[in-house]
């Protein structure tokens, strides 16, 4: 897995790229970039709740957009810190569909140190391709 924060490319938001070998490598590579934009030390985040993930949609790129909503949706609505675990990505009938465990615990400010206050992934430059056999993600977060 892997993610790069990009300088300068986004005023007064936090942009990515994240890369896998397949979807589920990205999509866990961009879910842990997404997360470690919150959270300074991934490590200090333990597996103590879950959440089962399941979506679907038509295209990977809003596949992996919903995922990334779902990580700040249960960051804010349950002050719930989840990394991306087991996950499966499916094609069938012209859909792709997602199911993963969130496996995570309550953000407790003592031993997560908090960085920035993720608000939204955004649609701007937003995307997910496939070049030279590598998946590669775009993401910008308003922050």
């Amino acid at each position: 897995m892997a993610y790069h924060y990009l300088e300068d490319f986004a005023i007064a938001d936090i942009a990515f790229e994240a890369t896998g070998k397949d979807l589920e490598e990205l999509f866990s590579s961009a879910a842990d970039a997404t997360m470690n934009v919150m959270i300074e030390d991934l490590g200090t985040i333990k597996g103590r709740e879950g959440r089962e993930i399941e979506l679907k949609s038509g295209e990977p790129d809003m596949l992996l957009f919903d995922l990334l909503q779902e990580v700040i949706y249960y960051k804010d609505a349950e002050q719930l810190l989840l990394r991306i675990k087991d996950m499966t990505i499916t094609e069938k009938a012209g859909s792709y569909v997602l199911r993963a465990n969130g496996i995570g615990e309550r953000l407790d400010p003592k031993r997560h140190e908090q960085r920035a206050d993720v608000k939204a992934v955004t649609l701007h430059h937003f995307k997910v391709e496939k070049t030279g056999g590598l998946w590669k993600a775009l993401v910008i977060l308003d922050v």
